[in-house]
């Protein structure tokens, strides 16, 4: 034992209980050990490890005791320690090939993290998030990642058809789980929502209305989820003898405002319009409204992924509706079942529903 220079007690290094009133006194006390608990409780080491990591190998009363002890003493894992132990940085990584100025306007990727956090919270895990310019930085992330064991496993979103990334990881040994259709996968472990199947209910919905002559506002073409959108479209419209079109963007709002232009310009001018993302279609709306055209009277607006935008516009957007931090969230838990050992598969997560608003009218 030694006496600070305050007159606390303070214990030999590897020992030291950790004191409020010394701390607010200005004093470094030492961290809380394992062996401390185990020497007030008058249990093993090994017994207090297998109590605070909540196993198998002690009896309720012990682990009670022992959990009693550790709050009282405000003990806390030492992180350090339990990285080395398991081999781990309790670290995911996602990376977004995307302008900064479109994830600033766009409400999916907010929620979509947000889901992602609130599941690592819960287990002290860290996300490494990175903004790069396109694929080939994108995989010079993780193969940085990878050699530096910085990250446990990884979450990979926007999908290729054939994507190039696939192959980078596997080869890389680095677990991941991927956000996107098992159509893109490549059998790589995924959680996706089936976009072709909302895709058909929005046209079916506008053409229920008596819309013949539809327009789309999509995504970048070089997505895969924006590729099977494509593809379901194509073949509803069909089906349903529809004169439909497709003008492609980058998501952003300045892109969705400019190919509303360039639809509301063509003869015969659509009555319909779908769009790929709330963000186009709130900016579609403006366009419209500045055309003096009347919604749903002259057009009817449909949106995906329904954030708040939709429903604090007037009029209210009709949108494919699904819980986007909910998908965040279920993408974080099968990667942590991956980490622990279960076998990769693909998991659909929801359907898009329709959510008919203010924004859908019959054709007149």
């Amino acid at each position: 034992m030694t006496e600070g220079s305050n007159g606390v007690t303070l214990k030999d290094a590897g020992s030291t209980v950790s004191d409020p009133a010394a701390r607010k006194e200005g004093v470094v006390v030492s961290r809380v050990t394992i062996k401390e608990i185990a020497r007030r409780c008058g249990v093993s080491q090994g017994a207090v490890s297998y109590a605070l990591n909540n196993q198998p190998g002690v009896s309720e009363a012990t682990r009670a005791r022992v959990l009693k002890v550790a709050a009282e003493l405000e003990w806390v894992p030492n992180r350090a320690a339990r990285q080395l132990s398991a081999a781990r940085s309790e670290t995911f990584g996602l990376v977004l090939a995307r302008s900064a100025q479109t994830l600033i306007e766009e409400p999916y990727f907010m929620g979509f993290v947000g889901g992602v956090e609130s599941v690592l919270a819960e287990k002290s895990y860290a996300l490494a998030l990175q903004v790069v310019a396109d694929l080939d930085e994108e995989v010079a992330t993780y193969r940085k990642w990878a050699a530096e064991r910085r990250v446990d496993g990884v979450i990979v979103v926007d999908l290729r058809v054939a994507d190039p990334r696939i192959p980078v990881l596997r080869k890389l040994g680095l677990p991941a789980v991927l956000v996107g259709d098992p159509a893109l996968a490549d059998g790589m472990p995924c959680v996706w929502t089936d976009g072709a199947a909302a895709m058909t209910a929005a046209l079916d919905h506008v053409a229920s209305l008596g819309h013949r002559v539809i327009a789309r506002v999509a995504g970048p073409p070089a997505f895969g989820d924006v590729w099977i959108r494509d593809q379901a479209y194509d073949v509803a419209a069909r089906r349903l003898a529809l004169m439909a079109s497709t003008h492609h963007t980058d998501y952003s709002a300045t892109q969705g405002a400019d190919a509303t232009r360039e639809v509301l310009a063509a003869d015969p001018r659509p009555t319909a319009i779908v769009y790929d993302n709330d963000l186009m279609a709130v900016a579609g709306l403006a366009v419209v409204q500045a055309l003096d055209l009347r919604i749903p009277d002259d057009i009817t607006l449909v949106a995906w992924d329904d954030s708040p935008l939709c429903r604090i516009t007037h009029p209210t957007l009709t949108a494919l509706s699904h819980n986007v931090v909910g998908y965040g969230a279920e993408v974080t838990h099968r990667l942590l079942d991956l980490l622990a050992g279960a076998q990769p598969q693909s998991h659909l997560y929801s359907t898009p529903l329709l959510l008919i608003r203010e924004s859908s009218g019959r054709r007149r």
